[in-house]
């Protein structure tokens, strides 16, 4: 297993971890890869690594699930970010040939902060 650490600079916004996933591989690997976030305000997935569809998804996150109204806000004020990451998935696996990641070709592996700015792991196991 591998950590990898991720720095947020936004409440709800996404990193491509694509090529820092890809690094871990060794090269005469052929199974599969999970990347897995160990965060309840966090996710990953598997989208385009576009700018303006990366923002319509925060912005989409944030007009399902409202910042107020939720129980869980009367012990951290977060239940937004939780439900969010929810939504998301904690984990996404992709198949691996030769060492390479199995993406498509507008694909990406981008981590989803919900509740940032802040510091994250990821894990990243191949088998």
């Amino acid at each position: 297993m591998t950590e990898l650490t991720v720095e947020t600079d936004a409440k709800t916004t996404s990193v491509d971890i694509t090529d820092r996933v890809a690094e871990t591989i060794p090269a005469d690997v052929d199974g599969v890869c999970t990347v897995f976030v160990r965060h309840t305000t966090a996710g990953v997935i598997v989208n385009e690594n576009e700018r303006r569809l990366r923002e319509d998804l925060a912005n989409a996150l944030e007009a399902l699930v409202p910042d107020e109204g939720w129980s869980h806000d009367a012990l951290d004020g977060n239940a937004d970010s939780h439900v969010r990451a929810m939504l998301l998935g904690e984990h996404v696996t992709v198949p691996v040939q030769n060492g390479k990641l199995g993406l498509g070709r507008w694909q990406s592996i981008l981590f989803m902060e919900c509740d940032g700015p802040r510091t994250r792991t990821v894990d990243v196991v191949v088998h």
